[in-house]
């Protein structure tokens, strides 16, 4: 079968291509699988066919991947399905009643109409419309006095600070209900309304401008509350106001004239498309235009253009099993199709004369589509894996994170982008130092708002708008702060108060400062300009500023000194460790908590460090993260222990993870079922931490064990293998580091439209061949104005000395 397709295995339901399917059958004995395959056939006007195209190799999935929709009008398509039985390759027709027992019809059937990974990402073919409830109208209020603080919140009966819902009758805040994994919480939002018959509730955590998830008790169902920004406002809460007075829209669709979003696309220019290889745009799965315009950026240096499509041939060919699961094959795919210049190809002359001839204009099948990239690289992931908006610079630390743990050759492409930072802090009292480095892979800038060059304008731009707003007349020019960039640059060099200072010196508390510096430089800076805040209005708000950014950017004078003559370090003593006898009676220190997230760090993970170091502040829960950073459950939801269980929780947050800990029993039948070895799968689960399908993973991705090892050594070479990257950069040298100089080019940036990372748009310009290229998903052009002075995250790569 040189056509390829796709073999499912009847008793795991996993999927393979042709030139794995009998690997697994030699390592299960799995002799049944069902054989899928389409025939696309493009359709010819006048014409009751067509010819076949032959397909291309099954194993690189790019035809799944051509932005031509495999719904499109202009094919036509025929699926074929059989049972093979190996190892005689035994084909049988479906559908076939007759000849089958009735269990293998039943689970081909189910089988044939699950959804693909394409469709299941089409939110409007399974999203189920919800309908008003019959309570918002009438919903009583009460008045007394209740406001909702924007973070912070907790179950007011049992302290959960997750899965909260807040009554829309009297502000209360309490859990949901408990699910069958053990999430959840203890259903005290439910016994509150059988005990008052408030109905209404939405969940916090879910309110964004464009509405929120709200549940009746009463009509037992999610529901619409189409007065939901009322019955938020009574409350305190006004961000779904934030349409109104953050876009300055109105009933009559006033819009300001010069606006972000046509600065920033280049609007109102004929733009000339750019094609060929590095010019291949990607298509929007729905707001998914973050994860374009960072991966533009990414395939755009070198080092990650060799690790993934310079070694392609090497990642395919020792792919597991299931390539689909494998994020070194799913970077090369996704690399190779921009890189290719496959995906980009100009109209053929022939096909532009009859375009003008028949006044149409028919839209080229160019550029791919990532949906199989989305769905593997977002999997598990609460954000990445919704279709919400996201912020882009929390998934280039993401996609960070996967290079990280997926080394790829002895090269790993994201040592470009790490740098070592040295933190100074000096105890305020006793004036002794402490410095430390840690590795960061973004450069953070604040922007200095109170160093803007055109305050006058700024103050009588706020007043026309403002009465334009009240009398209804058309909005004044758009005036934007100019922010210059070496004030930016200043605020971040500048000392910063440490809140809840512990002095080793003192032995106590006290106040102090910290500066940073660069210890290393990195070859590639990214820089992210700290644009957006969150009110205590509860108004996330974006700070529209316009900052001259260089072409060329030197800041060798950032480069750190260490310990000088005269300063006299801190004794390296650490602080005690506080926990109550009561644990759930400590209150997490939320503003440290919210330092740390700022960083970047997940934040479940930021509240555990705050819990399980006494609530003593930024700084000592930051040396906590990094500790404990590579552990499996870095980033879960932070579970108080009970009463006398303080030892052992101690232990487990300090990674104490023993080798005689047997998988669950019932795990082990699971993989066992499969068809594979009983050793095979305890190995596997204990090498991924009892995670079921991360271990299938691992099992598909390792080759044949020697059935005569210990299970002990063998799950400890396992955990050796799965952690080489991380103890080969944090051993007696240090992280792998590429320091030298700190003069830098710009070569890219990214911009964000819209008043709040959870909406609005994302587009990348990259400066290609001497020029500035825009790429706006599938739209890829040469940028007449690149608006610099309006990015978000600016990519900036080392000038030769």
């Amino acid at each position: 079968d040189s056509e390829g397709g796709l073999y499912v295995c009847m008793n795991t339901f996993l999927g393979f291509g042709r030139e794995h399917i009998e690997r697994h059958y030699r390592k299960t004995g799995q002799c049944v699988y069902l054989h899928l395959k389409r025939h696309v056939r493009e359709k010819v006007p006048g014409a009751s066919g067509g010819a076949l195209p032959k397909r291309r190799n099954a194993k690189l999935f790019l035809d799944l991947e051509i932005s031509s929709d495999l719904n499109s009008d202009d094919f036509e398509y025929e699926d074929e399905a059989k049972l093979v039985i190996f190892p005689d390759h035994y084909e049988i027709s479906l559908p076939n009643i007759e000849e089958l027992p009735a269990l293998v019809t039943i689970a081909c059937d189910a089988l044939l109409s699950a959804k693909s990974p394409y469709r299941k990402q089409e939110p409007d073919s399974w999203e189920e419309e919800l309908q008003a409830s019959k309570h918002a109208k009438t919903l009583v209020q009460l008045d007394n006095g209740v406001r909702i603080p924007p973070s912070g919140w907790k179950c007011s009966r049992c302290d959960l600070r997750e899965n909260l819902w807040l009554n829309l009758s009297d502000g209360s805040v309490l859990c949901g209900k408990w699910f069958f994994d053990g999430s959840g919480g203890n259903g005290h939002a439910m016994e509150h309304y059988r005990e008052t018959g408030y109905p209404l509730a939405v969940k916090l955590g879910t309110i964004t401008p464009d509405g929120a998830d709200v549940y009746s008790f009463d009509e037992e169902e999610p529901v619409l509350d189409p007065h939901i920004a009322k019955h938020l406002a009574h409350f305190g809460i006004d961000m779904l106001q934030m349409q109104v007075t953050e876009n300055g829209l109105r009933d009559n669709d006033i819009k300001p004239r010069v606006s972000e979003w046509e600065v920033i696309q280049e609007a109102g220019v004929k733009l000339k498309p750019m094609y060929g290889p590095g010019y291949t745009g990607m298509k929007n799965l729905g707001n998914s235009c973050y994860l374009n315009a960072v991966m533009q950026a990414i395939f755009s240096i070198p080092e990650f253009q060799r690790a993934y499509v310079g070694n392609l041939p090497r990642i395919f060919d020792y792919s597991p099993l299931d390539p689909t699961q494998d994020f070194n094959t799913q970077m090369a795919k996704l690399g190779h199709g921009l890189l290719s210049g496959q995906y980009s190809k100009p109209p053929m002359k022939s096909e532009l004369i009859e375009q003008v001839m028949k006044e149409e204009h028919k839209p080229q099948h160019n550029g791919i589509s990532p949906r199989m990239f989305k769905a593997f690289i977002s999997k598990g992931h609460p954000e990445f894996s919704s279709n919400r908006q996201q912020d882009a610079q929390e998934f280039f630390l993401h996609l960070i994170n996967l290079v990280e743990r997926n080394p790829v050759g002895s090269e790993n492409p994201s040592d470009v982008f790490r740098f070592l930072v040295e933190e100074r802090t000096q105890c305020c009292q006793s004036r002794k130092v402490r410095y430390t480095e840690r590795v960061d892979y973004i450069m953070q800038l604040p922007v200095a708002m109170e160093a803007a060059t055109n305050k006058d304008e700024l103050i009588a731009y706020e007043l026309k708008r403002r009465e334009a707003e009240a009398a209804r007349r058309p909005l004044p020019e758009l005036v934007r702060a100019k922010i210059p960039f070496s004030a930016c640059l200043q605020a971040f060099s500048e000392p910063s108060n440490v809140e809840d200072f512990w002095s080793s010196a003192l032995q106590a508390k006290s106040a102090g400062v910290k500066t940073s510096r660069f210890a290393s430089f990195p070859e590639y800076l990214v820089v992210q300009i700290k644009k957006f805040t969150f009110g205590l209005d509860w108004i996330p708000k974006k700070l529209d500023v316009s900052i001259d950014m260089p072409d060329f950017l030197d800041i060798s004078h950032l480069r750190a000194r260490g310990l000088q003559p005269g300063e006299e370090e801190l004794p390296d003593i650490a602080p005690p460790i506080v926990i109550p006898d009561d644990p759930k009676a400590l209150d997490i220190d939320e503003s440290s908590v919210m330092q740390l997230a700022e960083m970047g760090f997940p934040l479940e993970a930021c509240r555990k460090a705050v819990y399980y170091t006494g609530n003593l502040g930024a700084e000592v829960a930051f040396n906590w993260i990094i500790a404990h950073m590579e552990e499996p459950d870095f980033a879960e939801p932070l579970v108080i222990p009970a009463f006398g269980e303080v030892a052992s929780s101690g232990a487990a947050a300090l990674g104490a993870v023993g080798l005689d800990n047997q998988p669950p029993e019932e795990m082990v039948a699971i993989i066992i079922s499969m068809g594979f070895q009983r050793n095979l799968a305890i190995q596997a689960l204990k090498a991924t931490n009892n995670n079921l399908e991360r271990a299938l993973e691992w099992i598909f991705s390792h080759p044949d064990p020697d059935e005569e090892s210990d299970p002990a050594l063998d799950t400890m070479d396992m955990e050796n293998n799965a952690n080489a990257n991380i103890l080969a950069e944090t051993g007696s040298e240090g992280p792998r580091i590429k320091d030298g100089p700190g003069r830098y080019e710009l070569f890219g940036f990214i911009s964000h439209m819209g008043t709040s990372t959870m909406s609005g748009h994302y587009v990348c310009h990259l400066r290609k061949e001497g020029r500035w290229v825009i790429y706006n998903d599938l739209r890829v052009c040469a940028s007449e104005r690149p608006p610099k002075d309006l990015g978000y995250i600016y990519f900036y790569h080392r000038i030769p000395s």
